[in-house]
């Protein structure tokens, strides 16, 4: 096929081209510019000839020639300039002929007049003869080339309102022949080719409209822009909206999950607060009360609503069933609140102050002011309330290096101070309310007891987070890991484990017992964010310093200045490149302990545990093989046995064979024969199984037996089982809807 094929240089634009589509089952290419010129390409040769020879090819042609009409051009524009030059050449071709009857008809007999003509006449077609008639030999022309059929200006639509419009975003569907074209100035328009007729156009941003892309069917179009963070999908022949999605334009700065583990909040720079549902990954709900940044949220346990605490001086509570804001919680005098906390049972919300250093306790019910609670020297950054239902001890950590443990329902403000020797800079309460864990500004995570105030354990992290350097600083990567520290931490489910992230791009998890690191995860990959290096880039250091820290600039723009402003951290409003930099603002485990979620530059991560692959025995022997437990369940028919052995075993594909394979009617007899920890562990797998399973009446009268047989021993049934029963049964009974 090369013998057919050959580079070929397709020119004409003037500016940049964006989009170049071939169309359907031919070689006919479609190419739009930056200005919004479309120019329309015929390909001399199908797309069935490329496997051929050039012989091959040009003997069809005569063969088609002689016995077939040519065949049928693509369809020109009615307009266009083409048309003209074809209208031109018939005209001179009618001409031509007139002349030359013309010629013979007033010769005579003119024998040099009639030799032209019979020259004419024994002229085969394609030849072309000098003025003695000899003829001009050409070399034949290779049958692979493209032909200009006519060019459109698309542009000039959108500049009528916006003389700057550019095209950002081209996409094309060769099969409906439908071409979308979107502008800088956040408007689409939508052509049908190769007439060019516009069917549709929309106006969805004032930004530039980044990327564009129709589905299989050629239905639905996505549109992305890139600087709100805005995705919409549109449906064009109904005109209307089939999804809209929208980020947070301005990062967030924390996280919670709700009890169920079905949703989670996010609190975003821009002073909204938006609800996301895990499975699907899709915001459900955005609340845009708030008119600053939003500092903190926390859900209520009853799932019923959240609170949300802002730098503009309010604390806001949000129903999440009927999606409205229906308590607003202020301070007598204004205070930019950086913290919140919801008591147990929902009836206290408590708040911390940046710049008053108080504490401010609000009933839910009542909707007012209970109480200040002051004491702190500093801002108070991190709350937390007990998460039991027996104790009302709240937690706060402040800037002025204690943490202080107070009881809620004593009126006299009465609390215990716990100097730390750092600023505090996050706090957590373990899952039973016995323990709680401080982050400080050293870099240390450091566990008390919350009765006794006693140190249990120490962390120290600072190493876990590699040093890294950015692209305008002047320390090394080791100085600026004295600098670094856990700025958010949460205790895992079962409380054994503590989830930990900071300015860094690693997120680590430690064992608290042991005060040792178990995994670390690095959020991201992406070099374009600042503090990914771990050295100095030498190519900017000159004897003169960083140059990376300057700007180029025109003389007219007032010449070179500086990349970042002294001291300036979350946002830089003067024009200038900065990068951002990575960061991990909020991490949170799951209810249901099976993941976890961070809130990065990079934006919402969530990480799930998936167990297929760990082999985790338990009570494991010798003779406990899967060959003996299939053969306790085919041949002996000891379902309580083979069960038991599957679960020592712990392998999930056993385990699901043994289970569906004991009678219905059986199930209440082999529950009954498990000892109490077996059972627990039986009714931890089916809560994980009833999700994806199709056997739903099978699995609940498991889960039903179980639950009755369990529930009667004190203390045996954990939070983290049931919250993962209860997520799956909530998203079998949506399916089943």
């Amino acid at each position: 096929w090369l013998e057919t094929f050959r580079p070929f240089v397709l020119g004409g634009h003037r500016e940049a081209i964006v989009g170049c589509f071939f169309e359907d089952k031919t070689l006919d290419v479609n190419t739009i510019s930056r200005d919004g010129q479309l120019i329309l390409w015929e390909c001399g040769m199908d797309i069935a000839d490329l496997g051929k020879t050039r012989a091959q090819i040009e003997g069809e042609d005569g063969e088609e020639q002689r016995d077939a009409p040519p065949r049928e051009k693509r369809q020109r524009n009615p307009d266009g300039e083409d048309d003209e030059q074809q209208q031109q050449q018939q005209q001179e071709q009618l001409s031509a002929e007139k002349d030359l009857e013309k010629d013979v008809t007033t010769a005579g007999g003119n024998g040099l007049q009639m030799e032209r003509l019979r020259d004419a006449g024994m002229a085969k077609e394609g030849e072309e003869r000098d003025e003695q008639g000899k003829v001009i030999v050409q070399q034949k022309r290779h049958p692979f080339y493209y032909k200009r059929l006519a060019r459109h200006f698309l542009g000039n639509e959108p500049r009528k309102e916006n003389r700057n419009a550019i095209v950002s975003s081209v996409a094309y569907h060769s099969q409906l022949r439908i071409l979308v074209m979107a502008f800088s100035t956040g408007a689409f328009y939508l052509y049908e080719l190769p007439d060019v007729n516009m069917i549709h156009s929309l106006s969805i941003s004032e930004m530039s409209i980044g990327s564009v892309s129709f589905n299989n069917t050629g239905d639905w179009l996505a549109l992305g822009v890139s600087e709100l963070g805005q995705l919409l999908v549109w449906e064009w022949q109904s005109e209307q909206y089939i999804m809209k999605q929208q980020e947070h334009s301005q990062g967030m700065n924390s996280v919670a999950y709700s009890p169920d583990g079905h949703q989670v909040v996010t609190a975003g720079q821009d002073g909204k607060v938006k609800l996301w549902n895990i499975t699907n990954g899709f915001c459900i709900v955005t609340f845009s009360e708030h008119t600053s940044a939003v500092m903190a949220v926390e859900f209520c346990r009853n799932k019923k609503f959240l609170v949300s605490a802002s730098l503009d001086g309010t604390v806001r509570a949000y129903d999440v069933v009927r999606y409205r804001n229906f308590r607003t919680f202020t301070s007598p005098e204004p205070v930019q609140f950086a913290s919140v906390a919801v008591d147990y049972s929902g009836e206290l919300v408590a708040a911390g102050g940046q710049d008053s250093f108080e504490i401010y306790l609000w009933s839910m019910k009542l909707g007012r002011l209970l109480e200040v609670l002051s004491g702190h020297e500093g801002p108070v950054v991190s709350l937390a309330f007990a998460p039991v239902a027996s104790s009302s001890a709240m937690v706060s950590g402040s800037w002025d290096q204690t943490i202080r443990i107070w009881d809620c329902l004593e009126s006299s403000g009465a609390h215990e101070t716990v100097p730390l020797g750092s600023d505090v800079v996050c706090v957590a309460f373990k899952p039973d309310g016995e323990e709680v864990a401080v982050s400080t500004l050293n870099g240390n995570i450091t566990v008390f007891h919350v009765k006794t105030a006693a140190q249990l354990a120490s962390i120290e992290g600072r190493n876990d987070m590699e040093g890294s350097v950015s692209q305008t600083d002047l320390n090394t990567a080791k100085k600026n890991l004295l600098g670094r520290a856990f700025m958010s931490i949460c205790y895992s489910a079962d409380g054994e484990c503590l989830l930990a992230g900071g300015k860094s791009k690693y997120v680590c998890i430690y064992n608290v017992k042991e005060a040792i690191l178990l995994k670390k995860f690095q959020i991201t990959q992406n070099r374009s964010l600042d503090g990914m290096d771990e050295f100095m880039n030498r190519r900017n250091l000159t004897e003169f310093g960083n140059m990376a820290l300057l700007e180029e600039r025109e003389e007219l723009e007032g010449g070179n200045v500086a990349i970042r402003l002294p001291g300036v951290k979350s946002a830089d409003m003067a024009a200038r490149n900065v990068k951002p930099e990575v960061n991990v603002k909020g991490v949170r485990f799951s209810p249901s302990g099976q993941s976890w979620t961070a809130v990065s530059t990079e934006g919402l991560l969530v990480y799930s545990l998936h167990k297929g692959i760990v082999f985790d025995p338990f009570q494991l022997s010798t003779e406990v093989t899967p060959k003996a437990a299939r053969a306790l369940l085919l041949d002996e028919r000891n379902y309580a046995g083979a069960l038991m052995m599957a679960l020592k075993l712990n392998e999930p594909n056993l385990l699901q064979e043994v289970i569906e394979s004991v009678p219905y009617r059986d199930i209440e007899l082999v529950i009954g024969s498990l000892p109490d920890e077996f059972a627990l562990r039986t009714l931890q797998f089916v809560a994980k199984l009833l999700g994806n399973t199709q056997h739903i009446e099978f699995y609940l009268r498991w889960s039903n037996l179980l639950l009755t047989r369990l529930g009667q021993v004190e203390s045996l049934l954990d939070s983290q089982t049931l919250v993962t029963l209860h997520q799956n049964l909530n998203r079998k009974y949506d399916q089943l809807n």
